[in-house]
């Protein structure tokens, strides 16, 4: 059921009274599952769940609401739960579109999210972020928005595709589905008064709607001042002691494991080893790459891990259905099995598992014994999605060398030091040989060249930078998936194959690609806005194996490399970074040169 096909309560609470007392039959009853319970934290065994238009009519002994029409499932020694509800990702880091998206994560039993658009904004501003929008509504997967809120991240630092004022979040308010502001990255801005931020945050609250944050530093003061601002979540929390100071100010903890970023085993100790309430906690994803999905799932991946560190199963259903609903204010309509609601049942054989046998989503039964049961609509981005990569024209491989401004045979420079499974970087230096008045990058050290290349205006602009913790000893990597601006990040150990993966990445209309002496390796073609592939999942996780394989080749061994090396652009995370302007300083959020001359 879609958007457009969904009910509101008003519209069938008669009918479900009267399902409620029997007048009527219902049109789906779930027999003899065990109930759980998010509003009570109780497993009720021996319970029936009845369903009419696509709503909850009673819960309990059902019996009397079945007719000859309705259709029975039988949940006998299943687990009955709520639909999972992703509080915070997105979806373009699947590599997906949103319809490919849904296919592949009802089946892991998420039935509803709330996504950040934020990075096809950055190519394609308010229209990017209205065609997944538009997507998202006509699928039975619940896709709520939240308005990308930074756009690009940083207005000094780096150049993206568009941008988004306060007048565009404003509008954007008024859309039905959009439920919040996406994370505030701009915490500086946020923090000072920067009239942007201030006016966006005043436009999502005077809406009545959320305003969900993003704050990775431990400055207490300046935390303080973001929520008082009007923020009211994050979702960069990597410690147990950020995790409590933000709970103790009343801010709602995003709790994230994504494919890269594996936070839960430190920062769900607030819950194992302080025992706080956890009201104001959910799981999130964040960003999860195609395998994850077949291999791990998707928000049931991170309830199960939080079960994992000790969470009883059932708070841990909470913190990924009702804790959400009720944060984004729509707990009148999802997160939780009680008459009225949205009919998103899961039917699950083992709690710690957390792996459904059967999705019903809206009364419908979406997946049952391992197979999808519905069709799903087509979606037609339009050709201008298709055309998101205008370089000035082939590059060269002198584009990317860089100059010394020293006269001797050895420089110092500024090296952005990777770290895995974090979306963190830090500020390294390393001592590079200078030959013929270039520096070298030196694969003993594990120091090679970076490129990023402003692709969305065919300006030629290009800045160049070192990069250590990859481990490349040959050959280039590059994308265009390169957050949050999406310029195309290049980085290898000599400048013809940058040159060439830079080219033949341009000439595929964007994704990502791995090359080793002229010849491609492996790449992921993703047309839609440089971001997205238009290719079914399992087409996609094939091509996304090969890219880690490719990576692999050229001698990185780092966990979802591509993850990591997407984010190597990102100028609102400490502590440094490469954006088409240059080398920024996260912490002083200015840039830097690359070379450190006395």
């Amino acid at each position: 059921m879609s958007h457009t096909q969904r009910k509101k309560l008003p519209e069938v609470s008669r009918t479900l009274a009267e399902v409620a007392l029997g007048t009527k039959k219902a049109d789906l009853v779930v027999k003899n599952g065990t109930l759980v319970n998010v509003y009570t934290g109780e497993l009720l065994p021996n319970t029936d769940v009845a369903v009419a238009e696509g709503r909850i009519a009673y819960v309990g002994d059902a019996t009397h609401t079945i007719g000859e029409n309705t259709q029975v499932v039988d949940a006998a020694g299943r687990y009955i739960s709520p639909g999972l509800l992703d509080a915070h990702m997105h979806v373009e880091s699947t590599m997906l579109s949103v319809t490919e998206f849904a296919k592949a994560a009802l089946p892991k039993g998420t039935t509803g999210i709330f996504m950040d658009p934020h990075e096809i904004a950055n190519v394609f501003g308010t229209e990017g972020v209205r065609w997944m929008h538009e997507e998202g509504r006509a699928l039975p997967l619940k896709v709520y928005t939240t308005f990308p809120s930074c756009v690009p991240a940083t207005d000094d630092l780096e150049d993206a595709g568009d941008k988004l004022d306060v007048s565009d979040i404003a509008d954007g308010m008024c859309w039905d589905g959009v439920e919040g502001l996406g994370e505030v990255m701009n915490f500086p801005g946020v923090i000072y008064g920067d009239p942007k931020m201030s006016g966006e945050i005043a436009a999502t609250i005077n809406a009545g709607k959320t305003v969900t944050g993003h704050f990775p530093s431990d400055d207490e003061a300046a935390l303080q001042a973001y929520i008082a601002s009007g923020v009211t979540s994050d979702h960069e929390t990597v410690t147990r002691e950020q995790g409590l100071i933000k709970l103790r100010l009343g801010m709602h903890l995003m709790v994230r494991e994504g494919s890269a970023w594996h936070d839960v085993k430190e920062v769900i100790k607030v819950v194992t080893e302080d025992h706080v309430r956890t009201d104001n906690i959910m799981l999130v994803t964040d960003d999860v790459y195609p395998q994850t999905l077949v291999e791990k799932g998707h928000l049931n991946h991170v309830v199960r891990r939080a079960i994992e560190e000790g969470v009883d199963p059932v708070t841990a259903i909470q913190m990924g259905s009702i804790n959400t609903a009720r944060y984004f204010k729509l707990d009148g309509d999802i997160g939780g099995i009680v008459p009225g609601k949205c009919a998103d049942l899961l039917l699950i054989d083992d709690l710690k598992q957390m792996e459904p046998s059967t999705v019903i989503t809206d009364g419908t039964v979406v997946f049952n014994n391992g197979a999808i049961q519905i069709e799903f609509p087509n979606y037609v981005y339009p050709e201008a999605a298709r055309q998101s990569v205008h370089l000035a024209g082939p590059l060269t491989p002198q584009e990317f060398i860089m100059p010394s401004r020293v006269t001797g045979s050895t420089t110092k420079v500024n090296v952005i030091q990777a770290i895995e499974n974090s979306a963190r970087t830090a500020k390294g230096t390393a001592t590079l040989t200078v030959e013929s008045g270039i520096i070298q990058p030196d694969l003993a050290q594990d120091v090679v060249q970076l490129a990023c290349i402003e692709r969305h205006h065919g300006t030629g602009q290009i800045s160049l930078a070192f990069a250590q913790g990859f481990g490349l000893q040959r050959g280039a990597v590059a994308s265009t998936v390169a957050h949050d601006s999406h310029n195309l990040l290049v980085m290898g150990t000599n400048p013809e194959d940058m040159a060439f993966a830079a080219n033949e990445l341009a000439k595929m209309g964007g994704g990502m690609i791995v090359v080793l002496d002229g010849k491609v390796l492996a790449s992921v073609p993703m047309v839609i806005a440089g971001l997205m592939s238009d290719q079914p999942l399992d087409i996609v996780v094939k091509e996304v194996q090969a890219l880690e394989q490719a990576w692999q080749t050229l001698g990185c061994m780092l966990n979802a490399p591509f993850m990591t090396f997407s984010l190597v652009a990102l100028p609102v995370i400490p502590e440094i970074r490469i954006t088409n302007r240059g080398l920024a300083d996260v912490e002083q959020f200015k840039l830097i040169p690359v070379e450190i001359v006395k």
